[in-house]
Formats: C-alpha cells, structure tokens, sequence
C-alpha cells in the first residue's frame, strides 16, 4: 500500500538523484504519525473538556499516588514548560475545581499541588478515552510489530530522553 510519503521520496528522487532522501521514509513518517497522534489527543481531551496541557499536568498528579500531588518543581519536570507557565496552568487549573493547592509541611515557604476528586475523574476518563484512540491507530499492527515498533522508537528516543542537565 503507498503512501503521501512514498510519493514525496519518489518525487525527490526524481528531482534530486543527487541526495540519499532515504531519511524521510522513516522520518517523514514520524512527522505525520505524530500530526495524526496529536490531532487523536485533542479528541479524547476535548470530550472530557480537557485541553492537552490540562491532560499533562493532571495525569502527572495522578501518577504520583495516593495523595496525588507533587511540588511545582517536580511538575516543571514531568511537563517541561517554565515555572511562569506551570504558576498560570496551576492557577487555571484551581479555577476549575481540578487541583488544589496546599502548604507544603516540610517547607513552610513550600506548596504542593493536589488532584481533586473531580480531577482524578477527569483524568481517568481522559486517559480512557485516550489509549481506545490509540489502539485503534495501532489496530493494523499485530502484538509483536507493536512491540518491534516500540522498541525501535526507544532506540530512537532515549538519546533525547537521556541527555544530561
């Protein structure tokens, strides 16, 4: 079965026979997989009215345990983005009633951020909703291509993941 890609690298063959465009087979594949993965997120989010950010910092909470809360700190880590960001999405996030925040006893200048109830929910359902687009996007692969295919990517990835600092 071809593909948008097969007919991009047959036409940059075509037009450039010059350079090895071996690259975008995989790559440009990625690239696109990651625009249909992204869009799949926004779905199962927006059902739950939930936008991707929201998802992040909810299920961070929620995959800390029992009581589902972390620091600000350990946030920034999990999602990446400054502590002027994280301080904005926390403050929302109160708005809507899915987190609260709290003293932190073992710093009195410290808080931490604890999922609701509400948040918990929401972050279940979402992360439900989540994984059935998923397994429908990896439906046409079996067990042991999907776990070839994960493999592969963490060869890939875990460079990125891994660097210092």
């Amino acid at each position: 079965m071809e593909d948008e890609v097969d007919r991009l690298v047959a036409a940059w063959r075509r037009e450039r026979p010059d350079l090895d465009v071996e690259p975008l087979e995989v790559l440009s594949r990625v690239s696109r997989l990651a625009r249909h993965l992204d869009r799949a997120r926004r779905l199962a989010f927006s059902e739950h009215q939930l936008e991707p950010w929201e998802f992040d910092v909810l299920t961070s909470l929620r995959r800390a345990g029992a009581p589902y809360q972390l620091s600000p700190g350990q946030l920034l880590t999990q999602t990446l983005v400054t502590s002027g960001t994280m301080t904005n999405r926390i403050d929302r996030l109160a708005k809507k009633g899915l987190v609260e925040r709290l003293p932190d006893p073992s710093d009195r200048r410290g808080v931490l951020v604890r999922l609701t109830p509400e948040g918990r929910d929401r972050a279940d359902e979402a992360l439900a909703g989540l994984l059935a687009q998923e397994r429908a996007i990896l439906a046409r692969l079996s067990g042991a291509q999907r776990a070839e295919l994960a493999a592969l990517l963490r060869r890939l990835t875990a460079p990125f993941d891994n660097i210092p600092g």
